[in-house]
């Protein structure tokens, strides 16, 4: 007798514990998904308003892309945080409410696709800047409105083709370790193709990463040298800060929150690691998440109007006379001047003979 009760009060115990960290499982989803909904909406608010204001040719691919990746990660919190709250509703118990895996599968798909298409969608921002700042007569007459919309859609159509692979190979999605989420199948693949899946969402996403940081960093190159080389003439210093401060935070924010998610995936596809490396893979998916909630963050945070609050604020507490500070003022008069021509005023403009502070002058919201 007493070994049964002994025995039940440890069951009451696991039973305890487990409903604890349910609970405290659903309230960190519910506010990741409540902050995720909130921060991308604000920030489409801003972009689209942005938009309205400012209606310059050259900063239409880059508003339609910024916009495009906000509503991605809106999308991607409302529905995958929907799936979870579901998920953890019915107690983990998938043979319960979904014996037929249509959850499963509709779970794999969503984490696939809108993890993919924000880095897809990065990695075609960071080229679409480079090109506009280095080759802007280029992208002025070859790169209309309509071809970025179709390579959007493309964007889009391509990360939905690559979640839908495992459904239409008959190589399902599988409900992990946690019971909380649904993925590639990972642990113990039984042959090349169970290896393949994950492989290829990670090195697709390594790729769009690499290619995001190659053309940030060309574009940063290109930005930092004309802010040198045109030092003492330069009128539209604001844009370059604002670029410049946009263009480094996108890059951290990605390497840190999707970096170790997806050479995690390789380890652990590779290796068929076990129990250990699942709990891992859950932790880096939540990193992941993370960039979701960040990103919009830059561009609320890190606009012309902030950057210019911050430094009068460094200018008063400083009380330093800068130079670039007395810049940073006028250059606000020729945003006016700018977007209502279309074309950067001659007095707005660093260098005439060079078309890149003009581009740059027009690109920059």
């Amino acid at each position: 007798m007493s070994a049964n009760r002994s025995s039940d009060a440890s069951c009451r115990s696991e039973v305890s514990t487990a409903s604890t960290t349910c609970s405290q499982s659903v309230s960190a989803s519910v506010v990741s998904m409540s902050v995720g909904i909130f921060s991308n909406s604000l920030a489409l608010f801003i972009l689209i308003k942005s938009y309205n204001r400012i209606r310059i040719k050259s900063k239409a691919s880059f508003l339609l892309f910024a916009s495009s990746l906000v509503i991605t990660d809106l999308l991607g919190h409302l529905i995958n945080g929907s799936l979870v709250i579901f998920v953890y509703s019915f107690q983990k118990k998938w043979e319960d409410f979904d014996p037929h895996r249509i959850v499963c599968t509709l779970f794999g798909v969503c984490m696939v696709f809108f993890g993919l298409s924000p880095l897809f969608l990065g990695g075609v921002m960071a080229v679409e800047r480079c090109i506009g700042v280095t080759r802007p007569i280029f992208h002025s007459t070859t790169l209309a409105s309509h071809h970025m919309k179709r390579l959007l859609a493309l964007i889009w159509l391509f990360a939905a083709l690559v979640a839908m692979l495992p459904v239409l190979l008959w190589r399902p999605y599988k409900v992990q370790s946690s019971r909380s989420w649904c993925f590639f199948h990972m642990d113990k693949p039984k042959d090349w193709l169970d290896m393949l899946l994950p492989l290829l969402f990670s090195l697709l996403g390594l790729l769009a990463l690499l290619l995001s940081i190659v053309g940030n960093t060309l574009t940063l190159s290109a930005l930092l040298q004309a802010r040198l080389q045109r030092k003492h003439h330069c009128r539209g210093t604001s844009y370059h800060i604002e670029m410049i401060c946009q263009l480094l935070a996108i890059m951290l924010v990605s390497c840190v929150c999707w970096g170790p998610l997806l050479i995690r995936i390789i380890i652990v596809s590779t290796r068929a690691t076990e129990e250990p490396g699942s709990l891992s893979l859950l932790t880096v998916i939540r990193m992941a998440t993370w960039n979701q909630i960040l990103d919009p963050w830059v561009y609320i945070l890190l606009r012309k109007a902030v950057l210019r609050k911050i430094f009068e604020v460094c200018h008063t507490c400083f009380g330093t006379k800068s130079h670039d500070f007395h810049h940073w003022q006028r250059s606000g008069h020729c945003s006016v001047e700018t977007s209502n021509s279309g074309i950067g005023a001659p007095d707005c403009r660093c260098l005439s003979q060079s078309p890149l502070s003009d581009t740059a002058i027009k690109y920059i919201s």
